[in-house]
Formats: structure tokens, sequence, C-alpha cells
């Protein structure tokens, strides 16, 4: 959105464009019927600008406050109470905070400042909201002063600073930037000899006052800034010397716009150019227009707001959409890439495997050959386990002597077979009890340990297939039975199943 300048003094309104550093001038309204309407076609013909007015004016009011320390809603409240105090009858006001007392209470300093003649501004600002025009404030050469001193590099605490505008010297007293008083005197000669008088005059005037109003002590140094055309220094350096009491510096507006980058150089002492330049770069934080007279620049920003999200949206969708187009070209890319290293790959084996000797088989075939094989090899058992425990009882017993051992996994099938997992082991032992001089009964109580010692082992069944001896049931063992020297192996076999690996 362009910006546009409005300067409205005593007399009439002026209308600029501020482009690269350029003020343009667009039109001239005088305060009557006439320039009212030729003002509001201006207005009608640029809705897509937003526009902020500098006023020059007499009726123009400044005061400090203490207010207690607030936040808020309550220190607005209680600010624009202490506005209708000071300045009744007018909404044309700013707040300035001057910074807190460094007492116990931390009371605030405020400058109260306003436009005390509003029915001055009444016309132009309703045409200015009948065209439902964006403006952004109200500004006044003397909130301006202070600004212009920084942006040129004269930074003075307490001074005075005298211009002049609309054939009147304004005349402003700073304190720290910010205006505490201000007033306008009509200049009566314009000539460059009546100019530098009258800035001499002005200055020893306003010296006075202040003094009078106790503002500043009478031995006090007062710094006195006078911006003036560069061909009218000479005769104002002669006609304000330094004294005692006031400081005089001329500055040159040539040079200020230089350093305020003012592609437009003053043709004149009026230094209106230079605070519109001001207010077009780098507008103060306090205005003095009511939010019923911003409604349509705050609608603006909205607008504004709601068309930027609107593009940085749309930005990041098509930057999304971008990365995605990206991402699925390197996708196919990638894709045609393993679709031809594939097609390499089954070439290749295609290749070797014409290498291979014929098995006779197809692959199908061969495929579940191979995981039957696979299978029967994690399902099939040793006899490691079962061995191992035999070893461990005969260990413990050297009267049985081991003839055989047989092994096998499942019921009556060779031990090469693999069985599921849950199918028993059977281990089948032939041994024989050799103890020397041992009657029946020692031979059959050794044989009874052994199979004890073998039913000992968890998950373990024995059955004893033959014994030591053929003991029938009505047959009576006596102590001395079997006795001898020599006597032979009693040979003797058991079935050991196991149900599970231990």
């Amino acid at each position: 959105m362009s910006s546009r300048l409005l300067y409205l003094n005593a007399h009439q309104l002026s209308a600029f464009a501020w482009q690269g550093g350029r003020l343009l001038a667009e039109g001239v309204f005088a305060s009557d019927d006439d320039g009212l309407r030729q003002f509001a076609e201006y207005l009608a013909g640029r809705r897509g600008s937003h526009f902020s007015l500098l006023a020059n004016v007499a009726e123009e009011g400044h005061v400090q406050e203490l207010i207690p320390f607030l936040h808020g809603r309550d220190r607005q409240a209680l600010i624009a109470r202490r506005i209708g105090q000071h300045f009744l009858g007018t909404s044309l006001a700013a707040a300035i905070s001057l910074g807190y007392e460094k007492t116990q209470r931390k009371n605030e300093r405020v400058l109260l400042s306003a436009l005390t003649n509003p029915a001055h501004f009444a016309p132009w600002l309703k045409a200015i909201d009948t065209a439902e025009a964006p403006l952004a404030g109200i500004y006044t050469v003397a909130q301006l002063g202070g600004l212009l001193l920084k942006k040129i590099g004269q930074n003075a605490g307490r001074c005075l600073l005298l211009t002049l505008q609309d054939q009147s010297i304004r005349e402003s007293y700073l304190v720290g930037g910010h205006a505490h008083f201000s007033r306008m005197a009509p200049l009566t000669d314009s000539s460059i000899a009546g100019i530098a008088r009258s800035f001499a005059a002005e200055a020893g005037k306003l010296h006075q006052y202040l003094i009078g109003q106790r503002l500043i002590g009478r031995d006090d140094v007062l710094p006195v800034f006078i911006v003036a055309h560069p061909q009218s220094i000479p005769a104002i350096e002669n006609a304000c010397p330094s004294h005692g009491q006031l400081d005089f510096t001329i500055i040159d507006s040539h040079a200020a716009a230089a350093r305020l980058k003012l592609q437009t150089l003053p043709e004149d002492n009026r230094s209106d150019q230079l605070f519109l330049h001001l207010l077009a770069t780098a507008p103060p934080g306090q205005q003095f227009a009511g939010e019923a007279h911003r409604h349509h620049y705050r609608l603006a920003q909205i607008r504004h707001g709601l068309i930027a999200a609107g593009l940085v949206a749309l930005l990041g969708g098509a930057l999304f959409a971008a990365k995605n187009t990206f991402d699925a070209h390197a996708r196919r890319e990638e894709a045609v890439r393993l679709k031809t290293e594939e097609t390499d790959l089954a070439r290749r084996y295609q290749e070797i495997s014409a290498t291979f000797p014929q098995l006779g088989v197809d692959n199908d075939s061969l495929r579940r050959l191979t995981g039957r094989y696979g299978e029967l090899l994690r399902q099939q058992r040793q006899p490691g386990p079962a061995y191992a425990q035999v070893s461990r009882v005969l260990d413990r017993m050297p009267a049985i002597v081991l003839e055989s051992i047989d092994w096998k996994n499942g019921q009556n099938l060779p031990s090469t077979v693999a069985f599921a997992a849950d199918s028993p082991e059977i281990t089948t032992v032939r041994a024989s009890v050799r103890l020397e001089r041992a009657d029946t009964r020692q031979i059959l109580a050794v044989f009874e340990q052994f199979v004890d010692a073998l039913k000992a082992e968890p998950g373990v069944t024995v059955k004893v297939l033959q014994r030591p001896f053929d003991v029938e049931s009505g047959t009576a063992l006596r102590g001395g039975d079997g006795i001898d020297e020599a006597a032979p192996a009693r040979p003797f076999a058991v079935e050991i199943t196991r149900s599970s690996a231990p």
C-alpha cells in the first residue's frame, strides 16, 4: 500500500506522495466548501493509500502530570481522566511516559499533549472517514522536533528549536527529545534579514518566558537550534550571536536533508519537507487521533494481515507441492533404476544357473524338499543327553559293567529318523552285575539301586526288560543261594524312556 502525507496548517491542507525519499506535491485544498469537495475527490481516487496527517497549528497544549504506578486499563483510564481535566472538549490527545521516579511509590511522570481546537480538524477528518480512507495517525511539528535533532546528530537534553513554517516561526522547548512547550509566532518580514531578526527576537522572548515559568534558571545556558536555508545562514549568524544565556547553532537545511536522505531539497527557509520526510520514514510511537478516526486504518491492517497470511500459506503450499513433485520424480527415477538392476540381476542369474548341473526336478519341488530338510534338521535329536545320563549313573556304580547301549527316537524306528519335538527317546541299556563272593540278594540289590538311580533323573521312565536272575513268583530265594567265589556276571537289560530332552 502506498503512503501519502497530509500537511494541515491554519488555512489549508496540502497532500504529498512519498516515493523513495522524494516528496511529490499532489494538491492544495483551502478550508472552505470547495476545498473540502476537492479533497473528497482526491481521497476517492486514492483508495489504495494510507494517510498520515502532520499538523502545524497554534492550538497545541502540553502539561506534565505525576500519576501513581499503574498498568493496563487502570493506567489508560487515569490518563484519559487527566487529559479531560486539562484539555476539556478535545479527543485529539496523546500521552508520553517520561519514566518513573526512583522513590518508594515509584510514581510515573507523563507528558500530556493535545490539539485544543478539534473543530479545525473536524471537516477534514469527516471527509477522510466518509471516503473510508485509512488514517494512520495525526502528528504535530513540535512532536517531531526532537526526532529531527536526533537524526542530524544534535542531541541536546534541554534546548530550543526554531523552524520556519507557513509564514510563522515554530518555537519548541524540548527536554529529552520531547516538546514540553510549543508556540507559533507570526513572521511580518519575510526577507532574509527580517527572518534573521525574527529568529533572534523570538529566541530572546521564549527564553524570558521559560525563566518566568521557572522551567529554566536565569543563569542556565540554553542551546538554541535554528534550521535555515544555506543562503540565509550568514544573516542569521550575524543576527544571533551566542552570549551567556543562549548558545545558537544554525542547521543547514540542505545538510539536514542529506543526513535524512531526503531527495527533495528545501527551496527556502521553510522546514515542512524535513518534517514530512521524518513522518514518512520514522513516525513517532504516539499520535493524536482516536481509535474512531483510525477505524478504517485498523481494518486495512487486518486486511493486509490476512492477505499476507494468505500469501504465506500459498507460498508454503507451493513449496510443499514443489517438494512433493521433486520427491515423486526422485522416487520414479529410483524405481526405474531398481527395475533396471532387477532385470540385470535376473539376466545374470539366468546366465549363472545355466552352468549348474541338471537335477531332474523342478524349482518348486526342490524348494519344498529343501524346506522339509531344514525342518527335519531342526526336529532331529542326538543321543548325547541320554548317553550322558546313563554315564553319570555308571560312574557312581562300578559294579555295573556296560555291555551295549541302543538309542532311538520314537517307537520301534531307527535313530536316524526325526520326529516331532514331543516324540519320546528310548535308550536300551544292556549290562551285567559283577561282584565277587556275592549272593543273589546282593546282586539284586545292586541292580535295584541302579534302576532307582536311573529313575531319579527328571523326565525318565525305566522299564526292566531282563533281570539278573529269573525270579518266579512261586520261587523263594535263600541267603546262601548263588554264593560262588568265581560267580559269573549276571546280565540284565533295561529300557529308559525320556519324554523330552533335558
